[in-house]
């Protein structure tokens, strides 16, 4: 399908501007690309309340923002991990999409920061975002929220460390989860498959580009066998929580977040895997830019209404405009 035609817009105004790819940047340059994604955005989705807060892990304390909907409690929880490569990003980069995600289903949403590569590499990150899973399951009802609610959710490498806290959660008895969403996450650092081929030279990020977040991330070779940074390297994905996958057709990292949608399949996960023709890797952050980035918004509404026991959650699900 040919691209969405904002999407070509964008894609054509940045290369006018004479952007880099991402492995021609150094690490600062990277981190203020990632940070003009908020000029992509709409204004954001009003919520009742938000809370700046933060928790503690072994890499000491990181900040972690609780955007509270309308409605009395007790809320469901999606706790969502920002994107960027795990060089980059932030929590004020997620702000509109986190204030969407709690707005469209009446869930409380915790983003959560977490240390970056290259200052700190694997496994920095999911240990950070393991400590955020066991503070909003311990503290999450003081803010009207249901600790035994709870939907982890990330975008790019964010999808990869809400799919690696749900591995953990299994692995270690809890939290019990009652999702995972993982929007358009990258899971396989040594992936062969068509779509690196085939768009190994964009849109928004090339196959060299995502080689070099993934060198800043991982501390060795060994660890792209440790299924924590590499989720694809589990032995078996069975007795993980129902999933949402979304990918989008036009990036170098679509098949190997839908493989892992399929080996979920094969080892008896309830998952649902939805493919967006004509959009690209990042769209999640561009509400403002390409109308179409509600589609995903409205997947996320619809399953986070499935998954948790909140009638709140079922009520404010909006109906997308995709079908399975």
């Amino acid at each position: 399908m040919a691209l969405d035609e904002h999407v070509a817009q964008l894609i054509a105004g940045l290369q006018a501007q004479g952007l880099k790819s991402f492995e021609q940047m150094s690490v600062e340059e990277a981190r203020g690309v990632v940070a003009t994604f908020t000029g992509l955005q709409a204004p954001p989705e009003p919520v009742a309340r938000i809370h700046d807060d933060r928790y503690p892990s072994d890499g000491g304390e990181q900040n972690l923002r609780i955007y509270v909907p309308e409605g009395d409690g007790p809320h469901p929880v999606v706790l969502y991990f920002h994107g960027g490569g795990f060089v980059a990003g932030g929590l004020d980069v997620v702000e509109e999409p986190a204030r969407g995600v709690a707005h469209d289903t009446g869930a409380i949403v915790v983003t959560a920061a977490y240390r970056l590569a290259p200052e700190h590499r694997f496994p920095a990150a999911p240990d950070d975002a393991w400590a955020a899973l066991l503070w909003v399951a311990g503290n999450i009802a003081g803010y009207g929220g249901d600790p035994d609610d709870i939907v982890v959710m990330g975008d790019s490498a964010g999808g990869n460390l809400a799919a690696v806290t749900a591995l953990r959660a299994r692995d270690e008895g809890g939290p019990r989860l009652r999702g995972q969403v993982l929007v358009y996450p990258v899971v396989d650092p040594v992936a062969q498959l068509p779509s690196r081929r085939e768009y190994a030279d964009g849109y928004v990020i090339t196959a060299a580009g995502l080689d070099w977040f993934w060198r800043q991330y991982l501390s060795a070779p060994g660890d792209a066998r440790n299924p924590y940074a590499v989720p694809v390297r589990a032995q078996s994905l069975a007795g993980l929580p129902p999933t949402l996958i979304l990918t989008t057709e036009n990036e170098v990292a679509r098949d190997e977040a839908e493989e892992y949608g399929a080996r979920l399949h094969q080892d008896g996960v309830d998952v649902t895997t939805v493919r967006f023709d004509g959009l690209v890797h990042g769209v999640f952050w561009m509400s403002g830019a390409v109308p179409r980035s509600r589609e995903l918004r409205s997947a996320v509404a619809e399953f986070v209404g499935t998954v948790t026991s909140s009638d709140q959650a079922s009520a404010r699900t909006t109906t997308p405009s995709w079908s399975l």
